[in-house]
This record gives C-alpha cells, structure tokens and sequence, in this order.
C-alpha cells in the first residue's frame, strides 16, 4: 500500500473513568483516514449485512436439498438475524471493554470459519446451526465496524460521507445479496453463496491491524444476563409468529412461545435497569429523534426483508425464472439504490434529514402498494420492475437519515451501545417483520386453498394460491412501511411542539 495514505496521528486510548472514556496517548502509531480504511470497514459491513439475504434467491434450493416447509425455509434466514439483532448490544458491549478493533477482527474470523461450515452443511439442522454462529460473530463484528467508522472520520464533512457510504452499504446490502446469491447459485452452487465469505474474511482479518485504530481494554462488566434474556426473548417471539403460520393462533407451542417472550424481554428491560453496565443504556431512548428512528427503522427493515424473501420466491416459483434471472430481477433496484445514497449528502444540508426521510419513505409506500397487486399472471414489466425503482430510490433517500438520527446527539460513553442498537433495529426488524409476515402468508396460504378455483389445472392452482399469499404478504410489508412513516411524521410534529 502507498505509504502516502498513512501518517502518523495519536492513537484513542480509553481512561480509566469508564470503559469508554477516551484520552489521547502518542505511545502507538495507527492509520489516519483513508480511502483504505474506508474500504475495510464497508466490506465489512457490506459482507455482514449481505449475509442476511445472499441465501434468499438460493431458498427453493435450499428448500429441495433438505426438506424445509414453506414456513420453516425462513429460519434460515432468521437463525441469522435473530443471533445477530439479538447479540448486537452485547457486542457493543465486548468491543468497549476488550478494545474494538481486537474485538472485530475476532467477529471477522468466527464469521469467516462458520461461512466455511455452512457451505458445507450436509443437513438442514447443520445449516442453521452454522447461520446461527454467523449471527453471532456478526453480532460482535457489527458494532465495532460503526464505532472504528466515527472514530477514524472525525471532520463534519468527511464524517457525513463515510456515514452515507456506511448506510449505503446498510440499506443497499440486502439487495446486492439476492443479486449475488442468485448469480453464485445458478453458476454453482448455492453453497458458493456462504464460501465466499471465506477469502474476503481473511483478507479483513490480515488488513485491520496495519490499518484501523484501536481503543485499549477498559474496566467494565458484561451483561451476559441481559444479552441471553433479550436473545431467547425475540427467539421466542419469532418463533411464535412463525408457529402461527403453520398451525394456527391457539396452537398451544404458539401461545407458549408468546408468553416465554413477553416473560423474557419483561426480565431483559427489569435487567437493564438495575445492571450497573448494562448493554442497553435505557437513557439512549430519552431522545425523541432517536427513538423515532430506532423505531422507524424496525419498521421498514421488517417491510424490506418480507418483501425480498417473498418476491424472489414469486419469481421462481410463479414466474419459472433461474436462481440467476431471479437475482438479476432486483438489480434495477440495487443500481437505483446507490445511486441515490451518493447524491442525498449533497440534499441533506438544503433539505434536512426529515424532509429527507419522509420523501423516501413515501416513494417506498406506494412502491410497496403498487407491488402488492400481483397476481400469477403478473409480468415483471412494468408491475414489478418499476415498483423495484421506486423502492430503491425511496430506500436510498431514507436510510441516510435513519442512519444519522439514531446516533444523533450521543454522549462519547455511549457511542458503542448507539452505534449498536441502529444494527440491532435493522436485524431485528428484519427478523420479526418476515415472521409476522410469514404467519399472514400462512394464514392466506390456506385460505386460498380452502377456495380452489373450478376448472383449473393442480399446477396453475398451486401457482395461484402461491402468488394470493405473497400478494398479501406484500400487502402486510406496505402496512410496516405505513407505520414508519406514521413514526417519524409524529416524530417531526412532535419535535417541533417542542421546540415551538
């Protein structure tokens, strides 16, 4: 690497007040700003975020290779989220007292390592277990790529582009997965889908000690207790809706799976009270704009993720189209999507973030309206492609200013747990939005075959049935992406009282 991208600047050295108060020390020599360390951190989180979706258009594989019911196919894609969403703040948490940058490379490398078991799972319980330890290294990998972000992109403008291409990599993430998932799958397998996690990751592990800073281990406690409480909690809230998919409301393992997650995130908010450091600092959502964008984004990531899981598989199982055609469908989405994130920083200064964040979400509504009346007959132009435009540009516009009023105003001892909980409501919002979602495709799954229509060959009525259920899925994600813009509408009435 050209020695011109380094220069010799202090390194963050943490004090001993707390575990994330910071002092300047000249002792070590780290990398200054670069368009390297740059590189790093949005492969990082670009591979991380990508991973919740690059099995998506592999799913009918995935689903013949080892048996999986419609419903029970979304765990794999949940074992994933909800280990990540779940373990964010702990993370967070890890990476404050051990030091950050050690705390990511050692994300980085289990990620990498459960990549590798995962491609070559030979069952479907292995397979989960895989996505699940992906989760979790994901989940201390996460928070310290945001936080190394801030910390190496101190200038406001500098900070505001890195913080764009980082919500870029955020929102965009998701989609370029289905794009790789189906190209990999098609030329070889789906199970390239995970190996190529493997070379990219030990690229990062080798690249990050030359490159990003490090904050020295601090004093500090770990919440394990709140960690297994909030994790086992949304585990069992997900599993409930799911449950409800396939066997209905008052199955008695649904009712039980509800009453266990109201019970444990009950003791994880009692946790987080009294923990003296606790991995959710509850004064985080005394923040009104923090708040609104933490609860925004569940709701849209929750609408976003249904709608890929749903729409990939109407493409395929609908439509006929390949792994590969079914990827590339969303490419117009993905272009549309980066390209937007690279002209909002020049919007925001003239606009603002909520002019900003409610176009966006508006665009995407009636996206997501316009992509909800689909039926079997339904062409991919122009009733699914051009929804796709729009939802990209509604997601480019909105992630940015999402990504910046969830860590807006954050005191420096909170910066890790801030940083953490915007992964946390991305994850999982993803996760609990599918399996909501999953429970009404279920619910109009069996409806629709309680009505066959008369006349109609078994194939084309199981292709009917099949595009009923999504269409009404799409439907549920369009309501998602209604609340959110009903949050940060109340958010900004709300603000302006205030300040008024």
């Amino acid at each position: 690497m050209p020695s011109s991208l380094l220069t010799r600047t202090p390194a963050i050295r943490s004090t001993a007040r707390g575990p994330s108060r910071t002092a300047i020390s000249t002792s070590t020599t780290v990398a200054s700003p670069s368009a390297l360390v740059m590189a790093i951190i949005l492969t990082s989180q670009l591979m991380i975020v990508l991973d919740a979706s690059v099995v998506i258009t592999a799913l009918p594989k995935i689903r013949d290779a080892f048996g999986f019911s419609p419903t029970s196919l979304s765990w794999v894609q949940n074992a994933y989220t909800l280990a990540f969403g779940g373990l964010l703040l702990f993370g967070a948490r890890v990476g404050d007292i051990l030091g950050r940058r050690r705390v990511y490379m050692g994300g980085i490398a289990v990620f990498t390592l459960a990549s590798l078991l995962g491609g070559l799972a030979p069952s479907g319980s292995l397979l989960l277990a895989a996505r699940a330890v992906q989760g979790v290294a994901a989940a201390v990998a996460a928070p310290s790529t945001l936080a190394l972000l801030m910390m190496s992109f101190r200038e406001p403008r500098e900070r505001m582009r890195a913080v764009s291409l980082y919500a870029a990599a955020s929102g965009a993430g998701g989609s370029v997965g289905l794009v790789v998932g189906g190209l990999l799958t098609d030329i070889a397998s789906w199970r390239w889908g995970l190996f190529v996690n493997v070379p990219i990751g030990i690229a990062l592990v080798l690249l990050a000690p030359r490159y990003l800073p490090e904050t020295e281990r601090n004093p500090g406690r770990f919440d394990l207790t709140g960690a297994l409480t909030s994790t086992a909690g949304m585990t069992a809230l997900v599993y409930g809706f799911v449950r409800a998919g396939s066997s209905g409301w008052g199955d008695r393992d649904t009712v039980a799976s509800f009453a266990a997650a109201v019970a444990l995130l009950g003791a994880f908010f009692l946790v987080e009270r009294r923990a003296a450091q606790p991995i959710m600092p509850l004064r985080l959502f005394a923040s009104l704009e923090r708040s609104g964008a933490y609860a925004a984004r569940l709701l849209t990531v929750g609408g976003m993720f249904a709608f890929f899981f749903f729409q990939t598989q109407f493409l395929q199982e609908v439509r006929d189209y390949s792994a590969l055609k079914a990827g590339f469908a969303f490419l117009p989405m993905t272009v549309m999507m980066f390209s937007t994130t690279r002209i909002v920083p020049r919007l925001a200064p003239k606009l603002g973030d909520t002019r900003l964040l409610i176009s966006g979400l508006a665009i995407a509504l009636a996206a997501m309206v316009w992509a909800s009346r689909i039926s079997a007959g339904t062409q991919y132009f122009p009733q699914i492609a051009i929804p796709m435009v729009m939802l990209g540009l509604g997601m480019g516009i909105a992630f940015i200013p999402l990504t910046s009023a969830g860590i807006a105003g954050v005191a420096p001892e909170d910066s890790g747990a801030a940083s953490g909980l915007v992964n946390v409501f991305h994850q999982v919002g993803g996760s609990l939005g599918l399996a909501v979602l999953i429970t009404v495709f279920g619910t109009a799954s069996r409806n629709a075959a309680r009505h066959p229509l008369p006349g109609v060959s078994a194939r084309d009525q199981a292709k009917d049935q099949f595009a009923h259920a999504i269409a009404t899925s799409l439907t549920g994600s369009a309501v998602f992406l209604t609340l959110a813009l009903a949050v940060v509408i109340g958010t900004a009435i709300a603000r302006h009282r205030r300040a008024a």
